[in-house]
């Protein structure tokens, strides 16, 4: 067996009183291709950050090959044998494939480049990973696939001793990923070892030796990958019991967030209920309908049927392709293929403005950077999705600013001091309402919702997700994404399961819609 090229003891890391790191063990072994996963907040980027010098430890130690580091920069955890490629190549694109390589280190004398020695040296690069490629090619014109590649070349150039590969297939189609995996086999053969951050599963399965998952900033625990099953993977990266079907427990249990159970509020939105309301009940129409909807990188083929009324669920683990499918539907990125209808109608969706005139709204799951303004008002953020839906000459009037605010902010119980309170003083949950009232405003027919609930407590997750069902008896239609099982379980009447950017599966309301169905759909044990 062989030996620990690294070796983590009890790292911690925290940030504001926020611990992201709370004592983690971590060991990678010479000639080892080792996955290191988790879900949002798991702490990966933290460790792989303090590992490579872009933040210093609290607490803990770190051995490479035996000897103590601790890198205060990622040019000395080069130095010290520690290389990363992310999915974002950090490289020069201007520069050619040659110049990259040798990046720093050019050869030469006198101040002068010697070009020959440098096309050269890259070509050896190269070859050592059996890779052709034209080295006076400009870095920016050659495929994601093959930057990667020059720049794991650049790595190895470096004399690294452990390679981190940072979600280097996200953006990468089947046969990339056949390319670089048949790199990595050849690296571990030379005695690499290899850490290999993903989220996609399948690919854990394919190439990696042992993983590691790591929950809510702490160590779950390490695996030898081909003997620990799908279905434990997924529960252990989760944190819930599963039972296989003899009803034996199949991993430890976790104690899951209990759910608050106030007394629902009051209207959310009569003018929605105005609106959307039928006397005679809801009708099970579709909304919206997507059938083939693709976009290469993003997701394969999706079919999708919204209804109204019903909220509907997207579930699946990090990097499935949820936020891709709700970005497709909203118009935020291109479709490279299939066809959205609205009450049956063909439409083609261009951009968020396209989709709002046409009845969507979308809260984004990053609120910090994609939906609240933080240095304006609560009115400020509240007003602007109907402003701009109705135009720049179709100004809302102050007093219509100020009734519309204050019928959302007693509606769905927003607490400010008054509306022109800055929205970055609110707390989590209630930047959230006041987002959703903003989409509100505008008096959708479909509301994407992309993990509503993340980030704000026990009592502002319940009243989201009443909020959701009185939407939905209002006649809205809702999709909701949420990484939180056993929401999606509360909330929706339908889920649709993703696995690897694709469908895994649809299961409907009834007795088999429960988290643990939910699991095994996403780890392909259900049939």
């Amino acid at each position: 067996m062989s030996h620990a090229l690294l070796d983590l003891r009890g790292i911690t890391k925290r940030f504001l009183g926020v611990t992201a790191l709370s004592g983690v063990d971590f060991s990678v072994r010479s000639g080892e291709i080792h996955a290191l996963l988790g879900e949002n907040g798991a702490g990966k980027s933290t460790l792989i950050k303090v590992l490579t010098g872009v933040h210093r430890p609290d607490g803990g130690t770190m051995t490479l090959d035996g000897g103590v580091i601790a890198p205060a920069s990622p040019k000395e955890a080069e130095l010290a044998g520690i290389s990363t490629v992310y999915q974002e190549v950090n490289l020069i694109p201007a520069l050619s494939v040659a110049e990259n390589i040798a990046l720093g280190r050019q050869p030469g004398r006198f101040g002068f480049v010697n070009w020959a020695a440098m096309r050269r040296h890259a070509r050896a690069a190269l070859a050592k990973l059996e890779i052709a490629c034209d080295v006076d090619a400009e870095l920016g014109s050659l495929s994601v696939a093959l930057q990667q590649m020059v720049a794991i070349a650049r790595a190895l150039d470096l004399r690294a001793r452990l390679l981190v590969l940072d979600e280097p297939t996200a953006s990468l189609d089947e046969k990339e990923v056949g390319e670089l995996f048949k790199v990595m086999r050849q690296l571990r053969a030379d005695g690499l070892g290899i850490v290999f951050v993903t989220h996609f599963l399948d690919q854990v399965y394919a190439v990696s030796d042992r993983l590691t998952v790591l929950r809510n900033g702490q160590r779950v625990g390490d695996y030898v990958t081909a003997e620990l099953p799908r279905l434990a993977l997924i529960s252990r990266m989760l944190g819930r019991e599963v039972t296989d079907e003899s009803g034996r427990s199949a991993v430890r249990v976790a104690e899951s967030l209990e759910q608050a159970n106030p007394s629902p509020p009051a209207s959310a939105d009569p003018h929605v209920a105005t609106t959307l309301s039928d006397p005679l009940g809801i009708s099970p129409a579709p909304v919206l309908e997507a059938r083939g909807l693709t976009r290469r990188g993003a997701i394969a083929p999706i079919d999708l049927t919204l209804r109204r009324g019903e909220a509907t669920g997207l579930a699946g683990l990090l990097g499935s392709g949820r936020t891709e499918t709700a970005r497709l539907l909203f118009g935020l990125d291109r479709a490279d293929g299939g066809t959205i209808a609205i009450h049956g109608r063909s439409v083609r969706i261009a951009s968020p403005r396209e989709a709002v005139q046409l009845g969507l709204a979308f809260c984004s799951e990053d609120r910090k950077t994609e939906g609240i303004l933080p240095n304006l008002s609560v009115r400020e953020n509240l007003i602007i999705a109907l402003q701009a839906k109705q135009g720049a000459w179709r100004t809302l009037s102050r007093a219509d600013q100020s009734a519309l605010c204050a019928h959302y902010i007693a509606g769905l119980r927003i607490k400010t001091a008054d509306a022109e309170t800055p929205i970055k003083h609110l707390s989590g949950g209630n930047q959230q309402k006041v987002l959703l009232a903003r989409w509100l405003g505008t008096r959708p027919e479909l509301i994407i919702l992309d993990e509503p609930t993340r980030g704000i407590d026990v009592g502002a997750k319940a009243e989201v997700e009443q909020l959701i069902a009185k939407l939905c008896a209002d006649g809205l239609s809702v999709l909701l994404i949420s990484s939180e099982i056993e929401e999606i379980v509360r909330t929706c009447g339908r889920v649709t399961v993703l696995r690897e950017r694709r469908s895994a599966g649809e299961v409907a309301a009834g007795p088999d819609l429960t988290p643990e169905r939910l699991m095994r759909v996403m780890a392909g044990t259900h049939e």
